[in-house]
């Protein structure tokens, strides 16, 4: 069977590629479409796709002629968000009210023709997958129905994988969110012919806009054991040094829109910095982590043992090289809790609940005296029996190996399903 896979940036090549090899492993073909940034072409992990035998990877750029690319970008700019935010969105509201959704179909159409033709002239079955859709998708919603329509009109299937693992057990947890309740946001997903989740926790955000039978709940595929054992002998070699005696501590940020107390976070880090056996590093979201403010602060890059790691360090190597990790509620870390390594979470920092100090209530930071209090136990005892078992076993259960660590062969077979579609 083949398959046409969308990547947009590191969230989606993180959770779909480790499916995309299963897929080849399977026996099956694909194409694989990057349609964000053109760097993403030097990720090792498009790379290693890159050398798979019935792979073929392209950025859309090199898909249209210049001229036809730059019209569908400029189309994409007038409807997604990034332009919107900025002093001049009154002005790209209005070019898209005149040059309305009937003056843009065309190009939607002829450039979906193309993609779809190139990848199955030759097939009869297949399958079209993009990552979650959402209303603010930096890809326009317009364009992707354009591309399912169609794809449902040569009789191939559709499905929406996903991008994240819900760190979040709460709902309200960006600026400007203050009712409780479904979400129009997750809207788009109906669009698709099934969509996938990890866990029950990302289920609930879908549940109102669709059919119970859309919705198929099949694990982690980033962090399911099959996929950690393939990506540690495919990462590149750390850039990171062990610092033999000292206590290693690294602190993933999230994104900007996400509410974090950032006064108590620059509280924090000063007081973790005043340990001299301790080695901070603060990993910034990849995503528009340059707009944090914690990130600028002068006082805080003149402290000797706090480092900030620029985009060339991957989450990977920083979690490999820490003793243990201070998570302001991402999904990065859920690879420390299947390994054993110490999270703490810093719910306190932010407007969240994660799921990790739900299911590990071991795992959470209250308040100031808990952060000084846990640095200086595992300055003292060490970093080995840390968590409760039975919780660890709970959160492993609930939110990466739901029905079973056979995560990878549960979303091959409802691709082939899903391909099989009359």
């Amino acid at each position: 069977m083949k398959a046409l896979f969308f990547l947009r940036h590191y969230n989606d090549i993180d959770h779909i590629t480790p499916i995309i090899s299963k897929w080849i492993d399977a026996g099956h073909t694909c194409d694989v479409i990057l349609i964000g940034a053109k760097r993403f072409r030097n990720d090792f992990r498009i790379s290693f796709l890159s050398k798979l035998a019935g792979v073929r990877v392209a950025h859309i750029r090199e898909l249209f002629p210049s001229f036809q690319f730059l019209k569908w970008r400029l189309q994409m700019l007038l409807l997604t968000g990034n332009l919107r935010r900025l002093f001049i969105g009154p002005f790209i509201r209005l070019l898209a009210d005149i040059y309305d959704a009937k003056r843009r179909a065309p190009l939607w159409r002829a450039t979906a023709e193309h993609i779809l033709s190139r990848s199955f002239e030759h097939s009869d079955k297949g399958v079209v997958a993009f990552d979650w859709i959402e209303r603010n998708s930096v890809i326009a919603v317009e364009w992707v129905e354009t591309v399912v329509v169609m794809a449902r009109e040569k009789g191939l299937g559709t499905v929406s994988l996903p991008h994240g693992d819900s760190p979040h057990a709460n709902q309200l947890i960006r600026r400007g969110e203050w009712r409780v309740g479904p979400d129009s946001l997750f809207s788009a997903a109906q669009i698709f012919d099934k969509l996938v989740v990890p866990n029950e926790l990302c289920a609930k955000r879908f549940r109102p806009f669709l059919k119970e039978r859309s919705i198929a709940i099949l694990g982690s595929p980033r962090y399911s054991e099959e996929w950690l054992t393939k990506l540690a002998k495919l990462m590149p070699l750390s850039p990171l040094t062990c610092l033999d005696g000292r206590l290693k501590i690294v602190m993933f940020l999230r994104k900007a829109n996400f509410t974090t107390f950032w006064e108590e976070v620059n509280e924090v880090v000063h007081m973790i910095a005043a340990f001299p056996e301790v080695e901070l590093a603060i990993k910034p979201h990849t995503r528009s982590g340059w707009k944090q403010s914690l990130t600028k602060d002068r006082t805080l890059k003149q402290l000797p043992n706090v480092t900030i790691a620029g985009d060339e360090v991957h989450s990977i190597h920083l979690m490999n090289w820490a003793d243990i990790c201070i998570d302001l509620a991402t999904s990065v870390v859920f690879e420390a809790v299947r390994v054993k390594k110490p999270v703490l979470a810093a719910d306190y920092l932010h407007a969240g609940r994660s799921a990790i100090a739900v299911y590990m209530p071991e795992t959470e930071l209250r308040c100031r005296d808990d952060v000084y209090e846990k640095i200086n136990k595992f300055l003292s005892q060490g970093c080995h029996d840390f968590y409760i078992e039975k919780h660890r076993q709970h959160f492993l259960r609930e939110m990466l190996d739901v029905s079973g660590p056979e995560v990878l062969p549960r979303y091959v077979a409802l691709l082939e399903a899903v391909a099989e579609r009359d």
